[in-house]
């Protein structure tokens, strides 16, 4: 974990790579909490004995549940003193590169793109998260998210 004694000390890390989280397990449990949470029941993600037979061998997560950890990667990689609040804004680009099978542990790899003062000390910033699949080649997901930080 990366610790930043105020906004203006990470604002500074601007065009660079900035922290990298801990590994999240990605199991068979959170997919199919994330299937009951929003609905999606495709069989790719919650059928075991089908995935088994379908194009990837088993089942993988929802893009969309890769997604979601963005917040936990940010969490997990940054501690920033003299910021109360964090707001997630948008999306600006978004690609799952690569399928996620259940039991894969995920970590975010966080680059700080760009800020904006919005005043009072709040930022906008933009990262490039690069969510990495652990033993794999290419990332799962490449996003840039939008996020506001609050004195």
């Amino acid at each position: 974990m990366r610790h930043f004694s105020s906004l203006d000390d990470l604002v500074a890390c601007v065009g660079q790579d900035v922290a990298l989280s801990d590994w999240v397990l990605v199991d068979q449990a959170r997919i199919q909490a994330f299937a009951d949470a929003t609905g999606d029941q495709q069989w790719i993600h919650v059928d075991e004995a089908r995935a088994r037979e379908g194009p990837f061998g088993a089942t993988i997560a929802h893009g969309f549940l890769t997604l979601s950890l963005l917040p936990c990667f940010l969490d997990r990689a940054l501690s920033l003193a003299g910021s109360g609040m964090g707001v997630n804004v948008g999306l600006n680009r978004v690609r799952f590169v690569s399928p996620v099978p259940a039991g894969s542990r995920l970590r975010g790899h966080l680059h700080l793109l760009a800020a904006e003062p919005l005043g009072g000390g709040a930022w906008q910033l933009i990262w490039r998260c690069t969510v990495e699949r652990e033993g794999a080649d290419k990332p799962a997901c490449v996003a840039e998210a939008v996020v506001r930080r609050y004195p």
